[in-house]
């Protein structure tokens, strides 16, 4: 069992107490622990609505919006999903979703291309916060409302050069996927961390809170090595970075990734070297590493996003900016925590579909 609880305004171990994920869930949704970009307080995606009256004022603009994305993924693809469907409800035409694979120069040239275009609305989630920032800086310039998912270009003011920025609750996440770590480890045991070595927002949230929750909570849980990853193939760099570790601490009970792409790469680090005992949780539920811990193999828990969810809120404030409707600078969703006992449902409440055949599947009995 999961076991979390609300400690002086913060979620830590309850020590000696177990209570179900249910209950794990619902403590970790009563409480955002990120700050935004620039340390505002979160403010929550539930607080984010349009009146009938502003809706219909939406529709009559007519306007067209552009998503530019960083990379494929599941996350991304659930991101994009309730983008358009909530964009199709205000009457927005959604006239380009672009794909930079993690690259800040073609992201660049991205934008570019879609300011030809004449979007009204940008959403879009920068690769790099000070690489792309003037083509973003062009973009605001000339009047384009821009909502930035997760991460925002150095320099950037909210309510002057943004409407806002949503994320999850990344550093939540880091969190749940600490105290997962520890529950599988029975609170001891050496442990090894895949980090994103990039200036990138999120990511560094979910980092500082795994490694500050396992530091302060778990004394018998030691932090042995770390390596960092770099873009453009996240899954080889954190297969590399993993087997490292691996080879140099024999000892080693369990690793963390960043996300679940370099998890999968973690993942066959293990297979390789024949580590079916090693523990391994991570952030973003996606379908491979869903699958992988309904199997009960390596992927033992994760803290999940709801990119769905927060398309949709992003959708909300580009409304909010078309209209000039003041906006909170940072949006927020909660944590989700996931285990094999949750996962199916998670699926559901987190992609808004049913879960995958492949999944639901995984969780049969061999035989």
């Amino acid at each position: 069992m999961l076991a979390f609880v609300m400690v002086c305004g913060t979620l830590d171990r309850a020590i000696g107490e177990a209570i179900d994920p249910a209950q794990a869930l619902a403590a970790f949704q009563e409480k955002i622990l990120s700050k935004g970009p620039h340390g505002e307080e979160p403010s929550p995606a539930s607080s984010v609505s349009l009146t009938s009256e502003e809706s219909d004022r939406v529709r009559e603009l007519k306007a067209k919006a552009a998503i530019v994305m960083h990379y494929s993924s599941d996350w991304s693809q659930a991101q994009v999903a309730g983008l358009k469907s909530q964009f199709e409800k205000m009457g927005i035409e959604v006239m380009a979703v672009t794909d930079a694979g993690f690259n800040p120069e073609r992201q660049v040239a991205e934008i570019q291309t879609v300011l030809a275009q004449q979007p009204q609305i940008i959403v879009s989630i920068p690769t790099d916060a000070d690489i792309t920032a003037a083509a973003y800086k062009k973009a605001s310039q000339q009047g384009v409302k821009l909502v930035f998912m997760d991460n925002v270009p150095t320099g950037f003011e909210a309510g002057r050069d943004y409407v806002s920025v949503v994320s999850a609750d990344n550093y939540g996440n880091g969190v749940a996927s600490a105290h997962l770590m520890a529950k599988f480890l029975q609170d001891k045991g050496q442990i090894g961390l895949v980090y994103h070595a990039a200036n990138f927002f999120v990511t560094q949230q979910r980092y500082e809170a795994f490694k500050k929750t396992i530091t302060e909570n778990y004394p018998e849980i030691t932090i042995v090595t770390e390596q960092g990853i770099r873009e453009p193939d996240f899954l080889k760099d954190a297969n590399r970075a993993a087997s490292a570790m691996l080879a140099a601490n024999p000892n080693l009970s369990g690793i963390w990734a960043v996300w679940d792409l370099p998890a999968e790469g973690v993942i066959s680090a293990a297979r390789a070297a024949h580590r079916e005992d090693l523990v391994i949780t991570t952030i973003d539920l996606g379908l491979n590493v869903a699958v992988e811990m309904a199997r009960n193999k390596f992927i033992k828990g994760v803290g999940a996003q709801r990119p769905y969810d927060q398309g949709v809120t992003e959708a909300l404030l580009a409304g909010y900016g078309l209209l000039g409707k003041p906006a909170p600078p940072y949006v927020a969703l909660p944590a989700f925590p996931v285990t094999r006992e949750n996962v199916v449902d998670a699926w559901k409440t987190i992609y808004h579909s049913q879960a995958p055949a492949s999944l639901t599947k995984a969780l049969e009995p061999p035989g």
